[in-house]
């Protein structure tokens, strides 16, 4: 510890105070009365997210000790989920609204910088506290009397004003690099994208217009029993939608099924191209340079008129394409394309294979760059989150 630093528990530097208690009959569609919950902290920011608000009747009495303050922090202390429980947020402002009875207000004395004990309980040393806690609870619940053991590094107050100005100033300068890393990664997918529309939509002389059904043959997966565990195996790859790659390939290596299970199942024969048909991830594509069988929510067309399984698969991802799929589906709450309506779309076709395989290689050559470069982006944002990390800890522990 650092000379001149004390050590203090969170119950001896914060007030506690617990959220509003309501009936479900006391809420309504719209009033002043905003009640704010778990899922208005905004775990990027750990600032408040009123895009989903709760309201209840103006006829409710908010005391003004469960109305959210400048300077304090909002904490989750009953979840669905263990990964919610503790996460905060910092009050920036008095916006005179309710919190609910799953969370908490903590509010700092007078002698600790609130904006210090933030970045404290956003650090690895809080995340750790919590996460041992959760690992030890049978109900997702934290009770204030546990929350108030969390040790607090207790610098004198010109210090704590010190190292928030730090903090404050490299996180700004981390928030930028992160921003621009981020625009760099969609401006390199966007520039794959629309490479990709303008080819398939400009398309060259002699391209023609045709179905899937009359490329070649169309079939749905199907699912061996699972009870008979006889079904499964090494024989022959089981591809599922969690199974595609973002580059189009697919996991072959996940689950298997056996030479009995794959009698009963329909094989997806290598040069086929696939899709996901049902679900949130409708619309996923990929190809399968092996034999392969798939579940049911996957759909495969196997060309037989020598047209090229990867030029398929590129055109399928345009945005043309992915709007046939979703206005096919009905956009129901379960969204679903079945077999014959999704035989029935229709692709654009050049005049000979080796156009298909050429188009197919430059796009090749495209995704390679864009998924290099979103690898690129993707470490420096992990390691700016790193850095975050890093002088955290070293904040709290005496090094800045």
């Amino acid at each position: 510890m650092k000379k001149g630093w004390q050590t203090k528990s969170l119950g001896d530097v914060c007030e506690f105070q617990r959220g509003l208690t309501y009936s479900k009959g006391d809420e309504v569609d719209l009033s002043d009365n905003i009640v704010l919950r778990a899922m208005n902290i905004d775990l990027a920011t750990h600032l408040l997210d009123f895009s989903d608000l709760k309201y209840i009747s103006d006829e409710v009495l908010v005391p003004e000790n469960k109305k959210v303050k400048l300077g304090s922090l909002m904490i989750c202390t009953a979840s669905g989920s263990k990964s919610h429980l503790g996460k905060i947020a910092f009050i920036d402002e008095d916006y005179g609204y309710a919190f609910g009875g799953f969370m908490g207000m903590l509010t700092p004395s007078r002698d600790l910088v609130p904006k210090y004990l933030f970045h404290l309980m956003t650090s690895g040393a809080y995340e750790d506290f919590i996460g041992a806690l959760a690992d030890g609870m049978n109900i997702n619940n934290l009770k204030f009397d546990e929350l108030r053991q969390f040790q607090v590094p207790y610098p004198p107050f010109a210090d704590q004003q010190r190292i928030v100005g730090i903090l404050e100033e490299a996180f700004e300068g981390i928030a930028t690099a992160k921003a621009n890393a981020e625009k760099n990664l969609q401006n390199a997918r966007a520039i794959f994208e629309s490479h990709l529309q303008a080819v398939f939509t400009r398309r060259g002389k002699g391209w023609v217009e045709k179905k899937l059904e009359e490329i070649g043959r169309t079939q749905t997966g199907s699912t061996p029993k699972t009870s008979d565990q006889s079904n499964y195996g090494d024989f022959i790859s089981f591809v599922k939608p969690g199974d595609f790659n973002t580059d189009g390939t697919l996991d072959y290596d996940k689950d298997g099924l056996s030479k009995s299970g794959a009698e009963g199942a329909r094989k997806v024969p290598a040069g086929s191209v696939l899709m996901v048909c049902i679900g949130a991830t409708i619309g996923k594509c990929g190809y399968c340079e092996q034999d392969v069988t798939t579940n049911q929510q996957v759909n495969a067309l196997t060309p037989s008129d020598g047209s090229f399984n990867r030029f398929i698969y590129y055109q399928m991802l345009t945005e043309t394409f992915q709007r046939k799929v979703i206005h096919s589906s009905g956009q129901a709450t379960l969204p679903i394309i079945n077999k014959s309506k999704w035989s029935a779309l229709s692709i654009w076709l050049p005049p000979n294979a080796a156009e298909q395989k050429t188009i197919a290689a430059q796009f090749d050559a495209l995704s390679e760059e864009t998924q290099r470069l979103a690898t690129v982006y993707q470490r420096k944002l992990a390691a700016l989150e790193a850095l975050k990390k890093s002088l955290l800890h070293r904040a709290f522990s005496g090094e800045l």
